[in-house]
């Protein structure tokens, strides 16, 4: 297996530690230098925690280029069964074993494992330490450790404890804040909150991350990736938006968002709250506007080109679909390629090069390769930085030799213009939101 120069030199610079963090930008081939990593360790044992949607390519990812190990799907029970009652014994192969992080701490024999490698892919995961996926991986008894991850932080210092407490630095939470976070707790509905301010002792606290094995790469110091041109197609907001906005109640007839559904029954949507008042002025920017859907149609016919696109609900998956079907359902449907919690089809994203590969953030905005395509629409935003950013990069990365488009559908006058703003500052929609007191 060849290596690009920067993922030698990163290897080469953490040769002496056997725990490691490789905070590279997306796109700079993190699979290869984490994997590279195990393999340069030599433990018998070695687990790989990765999102669902890329247990099968580390699977393929060792399979093909560490043929020396046995290597193992941890998602399937009987292979399971053979990572943890291994015979070594009778058999001198090493084994590497890849599980999601969702199914990981429901499978509690992990917590046997001794002496083992522990690779998270998207370490950012473990961030809440409060989480029931943090708590199980932090109690697990590694030798070896390895984080990758391109947005570690997504600019916030606060969430980097978990992860610096698996790379071996054992500072309390508490004196971790002290050190370096500013911060005042705020009594809200009776319960202590703890705000964040901002930050301090930024410098001595990266010289730290670097003492305890954390490597920084940015795309620009290593790499030069082709142009990135962003494109926002602006549509109105429907007179359905406008009234929810101004009273936080709206009946939609059921007739005017199904076609065939009898008149007489509506679908009543009632923002009670800012989280759910949120919610319904992002669905009505999205699978509730015809204008944006047809947008959105006028952008697919606009080119043959591969197409990325992403969105949040399921609602609006089915409502882009519907609206290609009705023109050409013999072309269309052939053309489709979905990622979301319950699917991960990419054959026709792989073997057509016009086809539409539709991507639900929480399930492809991190870990996917999509280069082949150079083009992504944006249906909606998300309210993460992270994803956001992450989701940029599918197309942005090693082997893409065409300029890369980002189209982003966005209502004039709406949330959505607050939402791709606040995304631009590297922050969370949803923390400036309450910051704001909306």
């Amino acid at each position: 297996m060849k290596l690009y120069e920067h993922q030698r030199q990163a290897l080469e610079a953490t040769a002496d530690k056997n725990r490691v963090a490789y905070y590279h930008d997306q796109g700079l081939g993190k699979t290869f230098t984490g994997g590279e990593k195990v393999y340069q360790l030599g433990a018998k044992v070695n687990l790989i925690i990765c999102q669902k949607s890329k247990v099968d390519d580390w699977v393929d990812h060792f399979t093909e280029y560490y043929g020396q190990y046995f290597t193992y799907d941890l998602t399937k029970k009987k292979e399971f069964v053979k990572f943890i009652d291994y015979p070594f014994s009778l058999f001198p192969k090493s084994i590497i074993g890849v599980i999601n992080y969702d199914l990981a701490w429901r499978r509690k024999e992990l917590l046997q494992l001794k002496d083992f490698t522990l690779m998270l892919d998207e370490s950012s995961l473990i961030q809440n330490e409060q989480s029931k996926r943090s708590k199980f991986i932090l109690k697990l008894q590694p030798k070896n450790v390895i984080l990758l991850s391109g947005t570690p932080t997504g600019g916030k210092y606060e969430t980097l404890w978990s992860q610096m407490h698996l790379l071996g630095w054992n500072i309390s939470k508490e004196m971790y804040y002290n050190h370096y976070i500013d911060y005042h707790w705020d009594e809200a509905n009776g319960f202590p909150l703890r705000v964040i301010d901002g930050y301090k002792n930024v410098e001595r606290l990266k010289r730290k991350m670097r003492a305890y094995g954390c490597h920084f790469l940015k795309t620009e110091d290593c790499i030069d990736l082709p142009e990135q041109i962003d494109q926002t197609i602006r549509v109105p907001v429907t007179k359905e938006y406008q009234i929810f906005k101004k009273d936080r109640i709206l009946k939609i007839p059921y007739s005017q968002i199904e076609p065939g559904h009898k008149d007489g029954t509506y679908l009543e949507l009632v923002g009670d709250t800012t989280l759910t008042k949120l919610l319904y002025e992002r669905q009505l920017c999205g699978q509730y506007n015809q204008d944006k859907l047809k947008a959105f149609q006028d952008l697919v016919e606009s080119t043959s080109d591969r197409l990325i696109v992403f969105y949040n609900f399921t609602a609006e998956l089915e409502a882009m679909q519907d609206i290609l079907l009705d023109e050409d359902f013999e072309d269309y449907s052939k053309r489709f390629s979905v990622v979301n919690g319950k699917l991960k089809a990419l054959k026709n994203y792989e073997n057509k090069n016009n086809s539409i590969t539709f991507i639900q953030y929480q399930a492809g905005a991190m870990g996917l390769n999509l280069q082949k395509a150079n083009r992504i629409i944006y249906f909606t935003p998300p309210l993460s930085s992270e994803l956001f950013e992450q989701s940029k990069k599918r197309i942005h990365r090693i082997n893409q030799t065409k300029t890369c488009f980002y189209y982003y559908l966005t209502c004039k006058g709406s949330v959505e213009e607050k939402i791709y703003k606040t995304l631009a500052m590297r922050r969370d929609f949803t923390e400036a939101l309450f910051e704001e007191g909306e």
